[in-house]
């Protein structure tokens, strides 16, 4: 079984950065592709950026330019800098990959708050 660990939010000010970090445990994990997709209360999940082997990178419209994924063996990183008011959110990464017997898997993590204050 995976498990996904989620750390780098919290309360950061309008204009700073933060790196928000997702750990895939189980070494034998072979992770292939991530996302870290966000939702606010009351509001679909939108997807924010994604990362696969082989193919590009994708960045959300309202966050390309300021926000950098990139992945670190079983580790997916979000790099935000000039973080705005409306990057206020719950994040959540989603991974996908093989297990050691082959087959392919999928796994969300529990969802990290980032808060901005002006």
């Amino acid at each position: 079984q995976v498990q996904l660990v989620e750390s780098g939010g919290g309360l950061v000010q309008a204009g700073s950065s933060l790196r928000l970090s997702c750990a895939a445990s189980g070494s034998a994990y072979l992770m292939s592709g991530a996302q870290w997709h966000r939702q606010v209360v009351g509001k679909p999940r939108e997807l924010v950026a994604s990362i696969s082997d082989g193919g590009p990178r994708y960045y959300l419209a309202s966050v390309e330019g300021r926000v950098a994924i990139s992945r670190d063996d079983n580790t997916v990183y979000l790099q935000m800098n000039n973080v705005k008011s409306e990057d206020a959110a719950v994040y959540y990464c989603y991974v996908w990959g093989s297990l050691p017997s082959g087959s392919s898997s999928h796994y969300w993590g529990q969802g990290i708050r980032v808060a901005v204050s002006s």
